[in-house]
This record gives C-alpha cells, sequence and structure tokens, in this order.
C-alpha cells in the first residue's frame, strides 16, 4: 500500500508541476511588462491573485479560513509558518484585499523562470551575506512606505521536519518595529499534506481543502511595546496552536 500511495503522490507532484510552469508561461508575459516599468509594478498584484485562483481549480485545492479579524488600511507583516510550496500561491487569494509581496532566500533565483519576476516584484534575502541582508532590510522598509505589505516565513525554509514548527529566526520583527507597522499571524495547518516536498517520492500530495488560521491582528503599539524577543514568543505560539507537536 506504501508504494502505491508512493505512485499516486508522486504522479500528482508531477502533475502540479506541470500546471505550475504551464500557468507561469501564460502570466508571465503579462507579469514581465508590469515589473518593467516601475510605476506599472503593483499592477502586477491582481495578475497574481488570478493566477493564484487558476493554480487552486487546476489542483483541486479549496480554502477554509478559520478565525476572522480585522486589519487596518495600512501595511503590515504577514507572519506565516511554511510547509509547502502551495504557502507561497495560495497566499494571493486568500490576502486579496491589500497589495504584498514576499521576503524570501535568495536561492529562489536560481530557478530561471521565477527568478525575474522574484527579483523585481519580491525581496531575496542573501542570508550569507551581511551587507545584502542590510540592503534587502532597507528594500523592504521602503516597499512599505510604498504601501506594500511584507509576507515573511520567519523559519527561514520549509523545515526537514514538517509539519513541526521550527524556531523562529528575528527579522519579521525587527522589521516591524523599524518600520512601525502591525503584524498578521496565521497558520497553514494542511498544506502539508496536499503538497509535500517535491523530493520526497514518499511524501503526501492530493486534492483537499487547505485550512488558514487567522489570529488577532497585533497593532503596531503593542509591536513598540513588546521586545522583539517578547514579539516573537507570542507570534510563534499563535502560530504552532493548530499543529502537532513534536512527541
Amino acid at each position: 500500500m506504501k508504494y502505491i500511495k508512493a505512485v499516486f503522490y508522486y504522479t500528482w507532484k508531477l502533475y502540479i508541476g506541470i500546471a505550475f510552469v504551464t500557468t507561469l508561461l501564460l502570466f508571465y508575459p503579462v507579469l514581465f511588462v508590469c515589473l518593467s516599468v516601475p510605476s506599472w509594478k503593483s499592477y502586477s498584484f491582481p495578475i497574481n491573485i488570478v493566477w493564484s485562483r487558476v493554480m487552486r481549480i487546476l489542483c483541486l485545492v479549496a480554502v477554509k479560513k478559520h478565525g476572522k479579524v480585522k486589519v487596518p488600511n495600512e501595511p503590515y507583516i504577514i507572519v506565516a509558518n511554511h510547509t509547502s510550496y502551495f504557502d507561497i500561491f495560495l497566499m494571493y487569494s486568500i490576502l486579496p484585499q491589500r497589495k504584498f509581496l514576499f521576503m524570501g532566500k535568495s536561492e529562489i533565483l536560481n530557478y530561471p523562470l521565477v527568478k525575474t519576476f522574484f527579483k523585481r516584484l519580491n525581496i531575496p534575502v542573501f542570508r550569507g551575506d551581511r551587507l545584502k541582508a542590510a540592503k534587502a532590510f532597507i528594500r523592504a522598509k521602503k516597499e512599505i512606505q510604498d504601501g506594500w505589505s511584507i509576507v515573511i516565513f520567519p523559519e527561514g525554509k520549509i523545515p526537514d521536519e514538517t509539519p513541526y514548527l521550527n524556531p523562529f529566526k528575528e527579522g519579521a520583527f525587527k522589521l516591524a518595529q523599524s518600520a512601525n507597522i502591525g503584524i498578521l499571524p496565521l497558520t497553514f495547518s494542511s498544506n502539508y499534506y496536499l503538497f509535500s516536498d517535491p523530493e520526497d517520492v514518499f511524501g503526501s500530495a492530493r486534492p483537499g481543502i487547505s485550512h488558514v488560521h487567522f489570529y488577532t491582528f497585533i497593532p503596531k503599539e503593542k509591536v513598540s511595546e513588546l521586545h522583539h524577543t517578547e514579539l516573537k514568543e507570542l507570534v510563534f505560539d499563535s502560530i504552532n496552536r493548530p499543529l502537532p507537536k513534536p512527541s
């Protein structure tokens, strides 16, 4: 039975990969034009929302939101756990109300199709280079001033032992305090089962429901009151709530 499931999982992962590349090629020309002119950059966001919804249909993924939250009509940091590549493209159709961009590891630039629009729209973080990391931080603050919210996965990567939550890095919380903005924590509690690591032959992949848990928005006033380590612990505890715990 284990090997029968593995065949299904891997076949489904191949299908998702084909769907991703096909839709990316379809949307790429329009995204490229939007990102070629700085003043047109914001037009890329609704395109990404449409792309996200198309992928949800093709991958047979529905979204169920748990909890309601009110957010201010101003930029904020979106902090989430990271268990699957689904986390990224689902985010657009889960939070379509306010434009946002991602801060993500620079290794993403190794993928040719993704490189162009990721570098022009989002913020690659070169973790091994302090100077480049500082420039990424400065750019993030500028994007916030221009009206963009920022998505950060504070684990830094998809953990090896998903879906357990790994310790958080502090960058997201220092950025929120430095830019004087609030934080929206959320948890993806089932994406790992819908699409696990493509290199894991026995890792789960199937159609289903993406469960997204929203928590009380942390206003900028509270962000400024807490030390960044206290803020990190507060958000960690919230995001970790619906996830399984290591035995």
